[in-house]
């Protein structure tokens, strides 16, 4: 009876150890490893349009800490256009389970004189969902925090890769998914807001029927739109267009092309 006893706590201890994980876990339904996307970027000068520059994501299955992940890329590059009004060279890094539990984030962000590295790293011991934060200063200061939040935490681009595998199917206009942000130095409510479908033209000629998000944050107790997301209504959603409200303007990525996507792309239309 006593090693029977002895038995079922350590059943209970391990379940419980990978609990944490679980809990964040969510099942990918909507791309695959070698998935990659292009786009054009624009920014709103002197209230014309102009393009600034190119960005890419890229996606594929590699190992984290010795465990099968995804690794997920995405990279901003501005052109001579662009460096004449503001100077900006962003590049963002996650890994996640292939479950879609983050791992790890790094971006690393070169806007004007500013040049600051965030990263987040994720551990799910006894239960729990703890995060570690640093933020390097363009001086060498870092910023450096670790929290025990309680619940399911995420940035900016493992919530991306999350929230494409969102089922919208029964989801009105309004509908709202809440979640909490981290970055470098900072842990903030966050909202994902569905506004509704509409056809969408891509740098690349086709149009798309999309389904149209909104992305907002709480800082310093006020709401703010950061992005607002136009992906593709099919089992992929790939961002389509892609609006972002900035501190020093605003841009508008267009989507120029894809390839390796896991499903079949229904969404195109006349």
């Amino acid at each position: 009876m006593r090693h029977l006893k002895i038995f079922m706590l350590t059943a209970v201890a391990l379940v419980m150890a990978g609990t944490a994980a679980a809990q964040c876990n969510f099942r990918n339904t909507a791309f695959k490893s070698g998935e990659f996307l292009s786009y054009n970027l624009y920014f709103n000068w002197k209230f014309v349009w102009v393009k600034v520059g190119t960005a890419s994501m890229y996606v594929v299955q590699s190992k984290y800490d010795g465990k099968q992940a995804y690794r997920a890329s995405l990279t901003t590059k501005g052109n001579s256009k662009m460096d004449k009004i503001f100077v900006m060279r962003d590049t963002l890094l996650c890994y996640s389970t292939t479950d879609l539990a983050p791992l790890y984030y790094r971006k690393g962000a070169l806007e004007g004189e500013r040049y600051t590295v965030d990263e987040v790293w994720y551990s799910y011991p006894s239960g729990n969902c703890n995060i570690t934060q640093s933020r390097l200063h363009k001086d060498g200061r870092r910023d450096k925090r670790s929290l025990s939040p309680g619940e399911c935490v995420y940035d900016m681009m493992n919530m991306f890769l999350r929230a494409r595998s969102f089922d919208p199917a029964n989801w009105k206009s309004g509908y709202v998914v809440d979640f909490r942000m981290a970055d470098g130095n900072s842990l903030n409510p966050a909202k994902l807001k569905f506004l509704g479908r509409t056809i969408v033209k891509a740098d690349n000629g086709v149009k798309y029927r999309c389904l149209e998000l909104s992305y907002t944050e709480k800082d310093k107790g006020e709401w703010r739109e950061i992005a607002r997301f136009f992906v593709t209504d099919d089992a992929n959603h790939v961002p389509v267009r892609l609006d972002m409200f900035l501190k020093f303007g605003s841009a508008k990525a267009f989507l120029t092309g894809m390839k390796g996507t896991r499903n079949k792309i229904t969404s195109k239309t006349k």
